[in-house]
């Protein structure tokens, strides 16, 4: 067996073992032990109940204040706005969708799609789609955090000026990575004291707009016909691009044991993701509507007691810390996945050191919420299609995936195909890919958006392009190597 598993642990070739106690390496105050090896049934442990709090912590950050606030910026009514905001965050349900692939196998995301794209097919899809987004994913929610963190340093009589700047970006990177290094266990054991913090945080930010708020807030010059549908699908897309960016959301129930109920999985990480989602992105529109949110620390402050300012910051400082460890922990993955034969900790570093140097550009020399924006409505173009493959094969193979049988990258392997590479699966992601580039209105405008007066249709053209086309290429030639 060629793999690309660089720290191999005893025992992880067969599928039903003894039980045993829980490892050293599973317990949160040791380095994980695991990269993108199969998780034998004796280490697997934990409640799809605690998935929960592994997104919700995730989902109350800076980030979706802005999304959030942008809606009204781009000249939705407010209840526009939150009708975007709700029907963004139900593209939860496909990223708990994904997550019942995690136990069923005892591997990461990263592994799975092995199973879509072939043992060589899914080093490129790991390269893009998995690592590349994700570090670009690192570098905009570091870029959130830290101007928080700039506004707080700046209370403390600190002048943010450049040196200040890329020594605060470092603190905050160190801090994030630090959890991403540590791993699973540290994320199970950090994020429900986390959600907690950040829900009590938020409810003061909720309690303060509230009382603000216009309810009746209608721009100045509403939007009618064409440029009204192009603005709603452009909002639907960029909240969507959230739950769409994880594609990896196995990465985090791999560990639970294989019996644990898919429903659970998927319900639990749904509303971790959702209710938090939507309520942190409806606080920014909230908000929008009396106070300018093109600066949404300046503008929240105005809604908010002067002592809490302080507190509000930190709670942006955290929740992107929360949100940022787990991409990295992810990219990780993604980098050993590629082939590259490091440590998971190892390359959660290296995914940090990219993300940091995009992050001071980011900042430096670019604007932030103009770049936020563009690149989350541009990535749908391939989360999209990525995520409907990964879907559309859960649902074919009934959820059938043989984890021993994923780590064989041996020509002649179950997931080897057609010289190492899936067809179907190549085929089905290119062809989503390539309609969905040409819907999109963003950075670009594509010929079928631009035909249909700007109305960009990426994200639901090449989620059903994709989902259709592996659907019709795996017909009657399906292989579902059971478990």
């Amino acid at each position: 067996m060629a793999s690309t598993i660089p720290d191999p642990q005893p025992g992880t070739g067969t599928a039903r073992e003894t039980p045993q106690p829980q490892p050293p390496s599973g317990r949160a105050g040791r380095v994980e032990a695991h990269g993108i090896d199969h998780i034998p049934d004796h280490e697997r442990h934990g409640r799809p109940r605690q998935l929960f709090s592994v997104w919700a912590a995730a989902n109350v950050n800076y980030l979706s204040l802005v999304t959030g606030g942008a809606l009204i910026l781009m000249g939705l009514t407010l209840w526009q706005a939150l009708a975007v905001i709700v029907t963004g965050n139900l593209f939860w349900l496909l990223t708990g969708l994904l997550s019942i692939s995690g136990p069923a196998a005892g591997a990461p995301s990263e592994v799975i799609t092995r199973a879509m794209y072939g043992v060589r097919g899914n080093r490129v899809n790991n390269a893009v789609v998995g690592w590349l987004i994700s570090v670009c994913y690192f570098a905009l929610n570091l870029a959130a955090a830290a101007t928080a963190a700039f506004a707080l340093v700046e209370m403390a009589g600190i002048t943010a000026n450049t040196g200040v700047k890329i020594a605060v970006v470092m603190v905050v990177a160190a801090l994030t990575l630090a959890i991403g290094v540590y791993g699973h266990a540290m994320i199970m054991k950090l994020y429900l004291p986390i959600t907690l913090a950040l829900t009590a945080a938020f409810a003061v930010v909720a309690v303060g707009v509230f009382r603000h708020t216009d309810f009746s807030y209608v721009p100045a010059e509403p939007l009618t016909g064409t440029d009204l549908w192009a603005v709603l699908a452009a909002g639907v897309t960029l909240i969507a691009s959230g739950p769409l960016s994880y594609t990896t959301s196995a990465d985090f129930s791999r560990y639970l044991p294989r019996t644990t109920p898919a429903r659970s999985v998927v319900g639990w990480t749904f509303l971790g993701g959702f209710l938090p989602g939507a309520a942190v992105c409806s606080l920014g529109a909230l908000a929008a509507t009396v106070v300018d949110m093109t600066d949404p620390q300046a503008g929240l402050r105005q809604l908010l007691p002067d002592w809490f300012g302080p507190l509000l910051l930190l709670a942006l400082v955290l929740g992107t810390i929360a949100i940022n460890a787990l991409t990295a922990y992810s990219a990780g993955l993604a980098l050993q996945a590629v082939g590259i034969r490091i440590r998971r900790s190892l390359s959660v570093l290296a995914d940090g050191t990219a993300a940091v140097a995009l992050t001071l550009y980011g900042l430096l020399a670019s604007d932030f919420l103009d770049t936020v924006s563009n690149v989350l409505q541009l990535t749908v173009v391939l989360l999209g299609p990525a995520l409907a493959v990964y879907a559309t094969d859960i649902v074919l193979r009934r959820n059938r995936y043989d984890g021993p049988a994923l780590m064989d990258e041996t020509p002649g392997g179950p997931f080897w195909y057609t010289a190492g590479v899936n067809p179907a699966g190549a085929l089905a992601l290119a062809g989503g890919v390539t309609v969905s580039a040409l819907c999109v209105n963003t950075l670009y405008t594509g010929p079928i958006a631009r035909a249909l007066g700007g109305v960009d249709l990426a994200l639901p053209a090449g989620l059903v392009t994709a989902a259709l086309l592996y659907t019709l290429l795996t017909r009657g030639k399906f292989r579902a190597p059971t478990a």
